[in-house]
């Protein structure tokens, strides 16, 4: 139990900086442990870790390109919370230029990854998959899911691309594009980097 309040307070200091929150959960879990309350413990380890969570998920909108396209994004619009339930956060940006607009959600440890990774990985559900509204594509060596939204028309389609990353799904919604244009969205998004930091 020392080894995990230990190994949360490093992962704290190393991202950017603890929170008030994050070190009164810390002092409630080591005064709760040293009187023997695990119950209590468990919890107030489970608030320092959603600090962390939020701490990470503005790192992560760091990360972000402010543009996409002719679409830019707007600071007051950015958003994380913390998954209710669940370990983990939801990071949610916005795109947009008049009518125009892309939302762009990462769920850190989304209970729908492995619903995700199954259908994109066994053949038989990928194909059935493929039914010229959804597809199976590739982002930056990424398998993913691309999905025509109901509501398009010849002159205007709207897409949603959802990508399993690690235990985070992201899910990355364009109005007004073409299948070839979201996937070059996509393409700008720094993956690699947003996967290390919410492994």
């Amino acid at each position: 139990m020392k080894f995990i309040i230990t190994l949360i307070t490093f992962i704290a200091f190393t991202t950017t900086g603890i929170a008030q929150d994050f070190a009164k959960a810390m002092t409630s879990a080591k005064t709760a442990y040293n009187a023997g309350k695990l119950e209590e413990t468990h919890f107030a380890l489970q608030q320092a870790m959603q600090e962390v969570d939020l701490i990470v998920g503005k790192e992560v909108l760091k990360l972000l390109p402010p543009k996409i396209d002719t679409l830019t994004f707007n600071a007051k619009n950015d958003n994380v919370a913390s998954n209710i339930g669940y370990v983990g956060a939801t990071i949610h940006r916005i795109y947009e230029k008049g009518n125009r607009k892309a939302d762009l959600s990462i769920i850190s440890n989304s209970p729908l990854v492995a619903m995700m990774n199954t259908l994109l990985n066994t053949p038989m559900l990928g194909g059935m998959m493929n039914d010229g509204k959804t597809k199976t594509v590739k982002v930056q060596g990424y398998k993913a899911r691309l999905e025509k939204q109901a509501g398009s028309t010849d002159d205007k389609n709207d897409y949603e691309l959802q990508i399993p990353l690690g235990s985070a799904l992201i899910t990355f919604k364009v109005d007004d594009c073409t299948d070839t244009q979201i996937l070059d969205f996509a393409n700008t998004l720094p993956l690699q980097q947003i996967a290390k930091l919410i492994q």
